[in-house]
């Protein structure tokens, strides 16, 4: 069983690329190589396989980060979860329930209104979790660069204090503390323990 990622730029018209792709590709390298484990095309899209399912929200959290760590971006994605029947050279030329899935939830994301969901095997799996994302979403979506700095920083040094964090980004700790309030950081992280905790019973 694996995760598929499939997502786009929001607005991505109105945004020179060169502002964002560096950062996207910077950030899916840290996943693994293109085009077998991830591929940007028709010049805003990427589609990304994630072995582990487990990793599939932390790493759209931490991609919606990065992105809104640049003024005026923002990016949908779409969780798939299942099978990979067909391992191709490419991620967009691989095929299994898992990308059925992902390309599935993409296509309903702007009508549904929401910038990130997920889709399985499981219905009741999907309800919850959708509903918990929606939720999160309003924190999310409505990040602001700094915020979105703290909580990129934060989840790419789980370990360090935050007075180290502080020292990364150029600020005091009191203020680190303030943006990840703002940013809801703690309850999205919850919001992934449940993704973890649920998918672990089902898996």
């Amino acid at each position: 069983m694996i995760a598929v990622i499939t997502g786009d730029i929001t607005d991505s018209k109105k945004i020179d690329p060169k502002i964002w792709l560096k950062p996207l590709k910077k950030e899916l390298d840290t996943i693994g190589s293109s085009p077998k484990f991830w591929e940007i095309y028709r010049g805003d899209s990427f589609q990304i396989i994630i072995s582990k399912p487990e990793d599939a929200l932390r790493t759209a959290i931490k991609i919606k980060a990065t992105l809104k760590s640049i003024q005026d971006m923002d990016v949908r994605m779409a969780i798939g979860i299942g099978t990979r029947t067909h391992n191709a050279p490419k991620v967009t030329e691989s095929n299994g329930t898992a990308f059925i899935h992902s390309g599935e939830k993409f296509e309903l994301l702007k009508k549904e209104k929401q910038n990130l969901a997920v889709k399985s095997d499981w219905p009741g799996f999907d309800k919850e979790m959708n509903l918990f994302l929606k939720l999160a979403l309003i924190a999310m979506d409505n990040w602001t660069v700094n915020a979105a700095e703290i909580v990129k920083t934060t989840m790419e040094n789980p370990d360090k204090l935050q007075e180290e964090l502080g020292q990364i980004v150029g600020i005091k700790q009191n203020a680190i503390s303030n943006r990840l309030k703002r940013a809801y950081y703690d309850e999205i992280m919850e919001v992934n323990e449940m993704y973890l905790s649920k998918l672990k019973t089902l898996k």
